[in-house]
């Protein structure tokens, strides 16, 4: 992976270069930004820019031997670390290096890699990803080897907020104190998620939102589509090219949220209890799991952030896609400055136990009935 192959982030990319070529390369790095923003391809480009053996200011050559093994993700001096659970393949005790091929696979096909995505391809059906005490006990015995061929030996860690507790710790002493020349580098979503002792030992980089310029050039680009429409899905999909790409492709999943979530609030708003104990069952069964009903919630939140812009008049920030312009127009009077809070807390508070397991149904239907009071809370007068 190239810098040249990332959208945006030039800032980003300049500030990284400029460390290698100064010499001031941080042994743990935090790579942190939101899902979709392309931190998980800028670290892999930062890896390679470093082990670059003709490397330019302003990228890797491409055709070095070690930019050869970067692009296939093949390099010995460059290992990976990821969420992973039991699967048909793995029956236990399950690590990193028993899933590289389909990681190599999944980064070779989509770059901006999901968490979604990358649970459906290594097929452990609904079982949380984590990393594991095992893991960590892999990337030990990894680490303590020599590197092969480059300068740096690279250990990229992939959503550093599964790691729990036992794990993290197995792990403080070495990032505070790598072996010489070893660099870490985590790509993370959410840094409150993240145990606090490895976070304190990490410089961090921030990789935001792709800017709309430079995602609807890339959609434009990539998919040959009107530069006014990729315009108008670089804006609803919040620079995030993950989001950009199933608005065009039109994805059965943004279509299920949709109808779900219409069918939720119009029980809720009627305080309709048998219709919400219905569809809280439905929601927690098995074949819904829970990374999908995280990504519900997220669906949902994503809803309330437009219905505060429409109620503001601001038709140039609405980032809804056209199968939600009407429900919105309805449902958004609803959500206001007297309950807005609250709501977007109780979300925030069901995402968060999701994570930890928590009972889906009874989380649901708890949610739901405290959703038909917020609902029906007035909007605050407007002042003359």
């Amino acid at each position: 992976m190239q810098f040249k192959n990332i959208i945006g982030h030039e800032n980003v990319k300049n500030r990284l270069i400029k460390s290698v070529n100064e010499g001031r390369i941080s042994h743990a790095q935090l790579f942190l930004g939101p899902e979709g923003c392309g931190n998980l391809p800028m670290a892999i480009a930062y890896a390679q820019y470093i082990s670059c053996q003709n490397k330019t200011t302003v990228d890797s050559c491409g055709e070095c031997s070690s930019c050869v093994k970067y692009e296939k993700l093949i390099h010995p001096d460059l290992h990976f670390a990821f969420p992973v659970a039991t699967s048909a393949g793995v029956k236990e005790k399950p690590v990193s290096v028993n899933y590289i091929s389909q990681w190599r696979e999944a980064n070779m096909e989509q770059p901006y890699l999901s968490l979604t995505s990358w649970q459906a391809k290594i097929e452990t059906g609904n079982k949380q990803l984590l990393i594991s005490k095992n893991e960590s006990e892999s990337i030990l015995k990894i680490l303590s080897l020599k590197t092969y061929e480059s300068e740096y030996k690279v250990m990229i860690i992939w959503h550093p907020e599964r790691f729990n507790i036992a794990s993290g710790n197995k792990l403080l002493k070495i990032i505070e104190e790598p072996p010489s020349k070893t660099l870490f580098i985590l790509v993370a979503h959410d840094s409150e998620q993240i145990i606090s002792t490895i976070l304190s030992r990490t410089q961090l980089v921030k990789v935001g939102q792709i800017q709309v310029e430079d995602l609807q050039k890339e959609l434009t680009k990539k998919y040959g589509i009107e530069p006014s429409i990729a315009h108008k899905i670089a804006l609803q999909s919040d620079g995030n090219f993950i989001n950009a790409q199933k608005l065009i492709e039109h994805s059965e999943l943004d279509e299920e949220f949709h109808e779900l979530f219409k069918t939720w609030m119009r029980s809720t708003f009627k305080a309709n209890v048998p219709e919400l104990i219905i569809w809280s069952e439905e929601i927690a069964k098995t074949s819904f799991g829970r990374e999908k009903q995280k990504q519900f919630l997220k669906y949902g939140l994503h809803l309330f952030r437009e219905s505060l812009i429409k109620n503001y008049g601001n038709s140039e920030m609405e980032r809804v896609a056209d199968n939600g312009v009407k429900f919105l127009t309805n449902f958004a009077p609803y959500i206001h400055g007297a309950n807005c809070i609250e709501i977007i807390e109780l979300f925030d508070n069901a995402f968060y136990h999701i994570e930890r397991n928590a009972n889906p149904k009874i989380l649901f239907l708890d949610l739901s009935l405290k959703l038909t009071k917020l609902l029906r809370v007035e909007a605050p007068a407007e002042a003359e």
